[in-house]
């Protein structure tokens, strides 16, 4: 059982860095792309074709979805520990393992419900028009389910940790909670 936990955790870390870095591509290339629509606003009086669209069905969700597996890897998602310090080392584990609980509950809800929407979308071939312009929109209906997806997994990996007993130390650059 350890080995398929520090195999999924393993996974799970390169995964969660990997949306992260495509989350961190997807700001530059939206700051890219709104400057290049101020700049052709300026010049030319016109904007870029699709630039509300493109940055309200694209760059936002892969900005908001896609690094929370990452936020949650970490364990910097926010947290409000009022009665924290009061806790025994045993009553703050099965906080944590609860807290864990819930937490992939959620996101598993979370995963299930855009998944629900995604397909639908998908299969209806979701778009908006913008300057006569077919924009298909669909695509970014998957980004979430991928966000909450893996932040499932990383909630769930967390909760056998705390109950194995075997949390995975914090590392160099990490912030203890």
């Amino acid at each position: 059982m350890s080995r398929t936990i520090f195999l999924l955790t393993g996974l799970a870390d390169r995964l969660s860095r990997l949306l992260a870095f495509v989350a961190g591509i997807g700001v530059i290339l939206m700051m890219v792309h709104v400057c290049a629509d101020v700049v052709a606003r300026v010049i030319t009086g016109a904007s870029l074709p699709a630039t509300v669209e493109i940055v309200s069905y694209y760059y936002m969700i892969i900005v908001a979805f896609l690094p929370l597996a990452w936020v949650e890897w970490k364990e910097q998602m926010v947290s409000v520990e009022i009665i924290e310090f009061l806790l025994s080392p045993g009553l703050r584990r099965a906080s944590d393992a609860a807290v864990a609980l819930l937490s992939t509950v959620i996101y598993g809800v979370m995963t299930y419900a855009t998944w629900a929407t995604a397909m639908k979308n998908f299969h209806t071939g979701t778009f908006v028009v913008a300057l006569q312009t077919k924009i298909v929109t669909w695509p970014g209906y998957i980004l979430p389910t991928l966000g909450f997806a893996l932040a499932a997994l990383i909630t769930a990996i967390r909760l056998f940790q705390l109950a194995s007993g075997t949390e995975r130390p914090l590392r160099t650059g990490d912030v203890a909670a």
